[in-house]
């Protein structure tokens, strides 16, 4: 009946761990380090007792607003803190949000060699060997060992891990179910459940439901479209598109995506051969991968690969150049033919360019420029939604609400996302007819421990993030950000003045205003006055520099309303 008080249901008991080892206060502590509240940098300690494993270790990418930085990755303080007790680092899949950070993060934790087993399957563990050598670090000096996305691992004395393979952007991309003494996690990594991938290797969600029938204590799971209602397009539908858009294109045809998305390269290859297009690639990275790809086995080409040089004297209709810069980076290769800055070839109409990806939150103004300057040189371009030449890797709320009824867990993280998806995965658990009896929406540096009867957040550890800036690991601070953001947007003057028997000052402004020879002599003479009467009173040059600054700084705000950052040099003659 309609108004009849519903009963709280029984959750059936779990089937204890075979061969548990577990007391009733014991708990596993899951603790983000990165990949909680954000898109990128994901590394996942898990530890039960005095033994850890580590799961995946990415990086990411910098926002606007933090000029001169290359690459953000996480804080591992907790992991060099306890690095005698990481038995296995683990690796779900090759691309840069989870595997990218190691050639830093490993160093940081083990030092230039490590027997600490690091898990992975061949094309994420042949990706990883190349990153190690091109930070000068010898894959053979860490322990790498290669399994199948299916495999089982024992970990210490207390984790058994059973990877499965799931469906992604990338091959050789797994879940893990996590058996431990106080019952079952299962974590299901980057995903999507496409029914026809490029590969033929369907995701092998029997695994999924086995640990479901047997109990799942707590499900991770990727809430990255959360948002998103119905399915994910399987990868074979972008596969038919780009074949329809190639096939029709009158010219050259320049395709971008993301350089390790190894299967949409490969339709894209596939497209290319059946219309007679010689490929040919640009862009360290796609190269990169591509070369790797191609050396395993896991890309596959009838003719070979060429370079520019080789396919620019060729007909149009014959040329197909794969290129980074799907985000509208600005030294990347589509970016510099869309502003005619590439020294091998340039944009001219009758061009076709597609833009097989979807911008990263915080670069659609960036990719909208390229896509703007493509028009006015007179190229047809192609993006999405407009055009179905690009798919999410991850799952849609249907393909998820799959994984909560195969699962049916007690508790629920939501993971790799913003918290507007996290958010919205943990309503979309609860509408459920066997929803979780609690969800947690996961913090980077937040202690979750989950006991048998248990999940809860009961501490924290050090987290944040590095700054990469060249050669320079954490060397750049918030404080550094914000005086090159100040610099960017109200620029500097800088004065140097020599204090000795005859004292000399000299003004230079960058990126000011058009300051006028009145407006920097005003500056000139202020500056000249201080630095007379620091010398005449024998001032330290500490107090002559702020003699100088403060009166120029309240001078320039007054007289222009900027208020450029002011670098006064006082040099001892």
């Amino acid at each position: 009946m309609e108004n009849q008080e519903r009963k709280p249901r029984r959750r059936r008991r779990r089937k204890p761990q075979e061969g548990s080892q577990g007391g009733p206060q014991d708990h596993v502590e899951i603790i983000p380090l990165g990949g909680m509240g954000e898109i990128g940098k994901n590394i996942t300690v898990f530890r039960f007792r005095d033994e850890i494993f580590v799961l995946d270790g990415g990086l990411a990418f910098p926002e606007e607003g933090m000029p001169g930085v290359d690459l953000l990755i996480p804080r591992v303080d907790y992991l060099i803190e306890h690095r005698h007790k990481i038995k296995a680092w683990v690796l779900t899949h090759g691309h840069e949000d989870h595997i990218g950070g190691l050639p830093f993060l490993l160093p940081m934790v083990f030092g230039k060699e490590s027997p600490v087993p690091i898990y992975g399957a061949r094309l994420t563990l042949g990706l990883l060997k190349g990153k190690l050598e091109e930070f000068g670090l010898r894959p053979g000096a860490f322990n790498l060992k290669e399994i199948s996305p299916d495999d089982r691992i024992q970990v210490g004395r207390y984790f058994t891990l059973d990877l499965f393979r799931m469906t992604h952007s990338i091959p050789d991309n797994s879940g893990v179910v996590i058996r431990t003494p106080i019952g079952t996690i299962v974590h299901t990594g980057d995903f999507k459940l496409d029914p026809t991938p490029i590969d033929g290797k369907v995701s092998h969600l029997a695994k999924v439901a086995q640990a479901g029938a047997e109990g799942v204590l707590l499900l991770i799971a990727d809430a990255t479209n959360a948002e998103r209602p119905g399915h994910t397009p399987s990868e074979m539908e972008i596969a038919k598109e780009l074949d329809r858009v190639i096939g029709r294109a009158p010219g050259r045809v320049f395709v971008t995506t993301f350089a390790s998305h190894i299967h949409r390269i490969q339709s894209v290859i596939w497209a290319a051969e059946k219309y007679g297009r010689k490929v040919a690639m640009e862009g360290r990275s796609m190269l990169k991968f591509s070369r790797i790809a191609l050396e395993l086995g896991y890309l596959k080409v009838k003719d070979r690969l060429y370079t520019l040089e080789e396919v620019k004297d060729l007909p149009d209709h014959q040329v197909l150049i794969l290129a980074t810069g799907s985000q509208g980076q600005p030294m990347s290769v589509l970016h510099r033919l869309a502003f005619e800055g590439h020294a091998k070839m340039a944009i001219k109409p009758g061009d076709t360019v597609i833009l097989s990806s979807s911008p990263i939150p915080g670069n659609e103004e960036a990719v909208n420029r390229v896509i703007n300057r493509l028009y006015a040189l007179g190229a047809y371009v192609l993006y999405p939604p407009t055009y179905k030449v690009h798919a999410s890797g991850h799952a849609s709320q249907e393909e998820l609400k799959l994984i909560l009824n195969l699962t049916t867990p007690r508790f629920f993280l939501p993971w790799h996302g913003e918290v507007r998806h996290q958010v919205n995965f943990k309503w979309l658990a609860e509408s459920m007819s066997r929803p979780p009896e609690k969800t947690l929406i996961g913090e980077n540096g937040a202690i979750y421990r989950l006991t048998r009867d248990s999940f809860d957040k009961v501490g924290t550890v050090p987290h944040g993030v590095l700054y990469v800036d060249g050669l320079g690991v954490g060397d750049i601070t918030e404080e550094i950000l914000a005086d090159r953001r100040h610099m960017a947007e109200e620029g500097l003057v800088v004065i140097t003045a020599l204090a000795g028997e005859d004292p000399v000052v000299e003004v230079v402004s960058r990126g000011f205003v058009k300051a006028g020879e009145k407006l920097l002599g005003e500056v000139r003479r202020m500056a000249l006055e201080a630095l007379l009467r620091g010398v005449r009173e024998k001032k330290p040059l500490e107090r002559i520099r702020d003699d100088i600054y403060y009166p120029v700084k309240k001078f320039l705000k007054k007289a222009t309303g900027r208020d450029p950052m002011i670098l006064p040099v006082v040099i001892e003659g």
